[in-house]
């Protein structure tokens, strides 16, 4: 692409970052999963953050938000939610929908983010604490400490998002479902030896079992 000038300006398109840590300040966590993004367990590592999606009338500043949790053995969003607003209730969703669909292993979970604050809250610390799943925090103002979940943001905006204007929140929200099901279930990756996330968290559970 450098030989023939060729320029790939979507993947360099920059918004503005939905800013999670504003707002009253409960405990944080030390950052235990310290950018060893790398697992050959499912269910070991997992990611998450929230990110922001605006539609309609610009004017009117309307948008919604989503709060995927990511596999880092396979790279999957195992769960999500979507909603107008970021509350706690909002990432407390995908988090339930990730304990009751991960299975028996004999290694604990590590369920890592940024500083929000929905995961100082007692309700998020206290849910991972009584399940024995480890919980760790990005350092202040540090998006390299999660950059695998960020990663998938800019990945799935570059693609859905950037070039698209969605009138209606309804649009928007079937585009992001179809294509978190495309990411998952069809989308080969070089990583997972030309698998999917789902046919390879499969085969890697399988080993362990």
């Amino acid at each position: 692409m450098r030989e023939n000038g060729l320029l790939s300006l979507m993947y360099n398109h920059q918004t503005r970052k939905y800013g999670s840590s504003i707002g009253p300040q409960g405990k944080k966590a030390m950052n235990r999963l310290n950018r060893r993004f790398n697992t050959d367990r499912p269910y070991q590592k997992m990611v998450t953050d929230v990110s922001e999606y605006r539609y309609g009338d610009m004017s009117q500043d309307e948008r919604i938000y989503l709060s995927p949790i990511k596999d880092l053995c396979t790279g999957e969003i195992v769960s999500y939610n979507i909603s107008d607003h970021p509350t706690t209730d909002f990432v407390m969703k995908p988090l339930i929908e990730l304990i009751n669909k991960r299975p028996t292993l004999n290694y604990r979970m590590t369920v890592h983010s940024d500083q929000g604050i929905q995961y100082q809250t007692n309700t998020w610390r206290q849910t991972l604490k009584k399940l024995h799943i480890f919980q760790s925090m990005s350092r202040w103002a540090t998006c390299l400490d999660n950059a695998s979940m960020e990663s998938f943001f800019h990945t799935m905006k570059a693609e859905l998002y950037y070039d698209h204007h969605y009138q209606t929140k309804q649009e928007v929200i079937k585009a992001m479902k179809e294509w978190i099901v495309y990411y998952n279930q069809y989308r080969i990756r070089h990583k997972l030896k030309g698998k999917t996330p789902i046919e390879y968290r499969n085969l890697a559970l399988g080993k362990i079992a």
